[in-house]
C-alpha cells in the first residue's frame, strides 16, 4: 500500500470513532481546542492567518504546550518557539532542532509528509502520538495539533503547533510514533484556485515550496500583535516559550 494510501485510510478510519476531550487518565486536551479556536478566528479570505496576527496574550493559558515552527525545505521544519512542555518532553532547549526531534527514527518520514500536506495543500493536521511500551516506562500517550500560518509575503511556511502530552514523567527524552492522523484541507479564497487544498496529492510528488524566505522582519511587524521576536512581548507573563536569537 503506498504512503498516501494508508495516509487516506488512517484519515477516514479516524473519522469512524469518537476523538474524546481527555486521555483515559482525565488530563484534558482543551488546550489543542483553544488553539484552534483562536487560529478559525485569525482565518481570513486566504484561509490562512499570518504568523504577525498570533498574539502570545491570547494563548496566556496554553503558551507551556505551545510551538512555532518554520519550514526549511520540502518536508522539514524547525522549532522558532517551544514551550516548556516540549522542553519537559524531549530533554532539551528545541529551539532550532528540526521538527523530527520529538518522534521515533521510524516515525521521522511519515511525520514529514505530513509536514509537506500542512504546508503545501494547506491543511490542519491532528496526531495522535504514542511511546512503546518499555520495561523502564509505561507506555505515554499525546495529541498535537498543527495550523499553517502566512509569511507577510503570503508564502505558507510557518506553522502554529500545540502538543499535549498524558504526563512529564517520564525520563525525558520521549519520542512518539504516529498512531493515527486527521488532516482537513482549509478553505481558501475562490479567487486564489492555485492556494486551493489538494485532497488526493501523493506527499511524494507534491510541488516544491515557494523559494526560501529571509528571515527580515519589517519594522512594522515588530509590535506586541504577533508571536513578538521580543521577548517584551511576554513582559508579566512566565517565559513558557524559549526565542530563538
Amino acid at each position: 500500500m503506498s504512503e498516501d494510501a494508508s495516509m487516506q485510510q488512517s484519515e477516514i478510519g479516524w473519522k469512524k470513532v469518537v476523538v474524546l476531550d481527555r486521555f483515559r487518565s482525565g488530563r484534558s486536551l482543551s488546550p489543542l481546542r483553544q488553539a484552534e479556536a483562536y487560529w478559525l478566528a485569525l482565518c481570513g479570505e486566504t484561509g490562512v492567518p499570518r504568523r504577525s496576527q498570533i498574539d502570545p496574550r491570547a494563548l496566556g493559558n496554553i503558551l507551556e504546550h505551545s510551538f512555532i515552527l518554520e519550514r526549511v525545505s520540502r518536508r522539514a521544519a524547525r522549532f522558532r518557539l517551544a514551550g516548556d512542555h516540549l522542553t519537559a518532553l524531549a530533554g532539551m532547549d528545541l529551539r532550532g532542532t528540526p521538527f523530527t526531534a520529538l518522534f521515533a527514527d521510524e516515525a521521522r518520514a511519515e511525520a514529514g509528509a505530513i509536514l509537506q500536506r500542512v504546508f503545501t495543500a494547506p491543511a490542519v493536521a491532528e496526531l495522535r502520538l504514542q511511546t512503546s511500551l518499555s520495561a523502564r516506562a509505561p507506555a505515554l500517550e499525546a495529541r498535537m495539533l498543527l495550523l499553517p500560518l502566512a509569511t507577510e509575503d503570503g508564502d505558507v511556511a510557518r506553522a502554529l503547533g500545540v502538543l499535549v502530552a498524558d504526563t512529564t514523567l517520564r525520563a525525558p527524552p520521549v519520542r512518539f510514533d504516529i498512531a493515527n492522523r486527521l488532516l482537513r484541507p482549509v478553505a481558501t479564497a475562490p479567487q486564489a484556485p492555485a492556494q486551493a487544498p489538494v485532497q488526493t496529492e501523493d506527499p511524494g510528488q507534491a510541488e516544491d515550496p515557494p523559494k526560501p524566505l529571509a528571515l527580515t522582519i519589517s519594522p512594522a511587524s515588530r509590535s506586541t500583535d504577533g508571536f513578538a521576536e521580543a521577548r517584551t512581548a511576554l513582559e508579566g507573563q512566565p517565559p513558557h516559550l524559549r526565542l530563538i536569537k
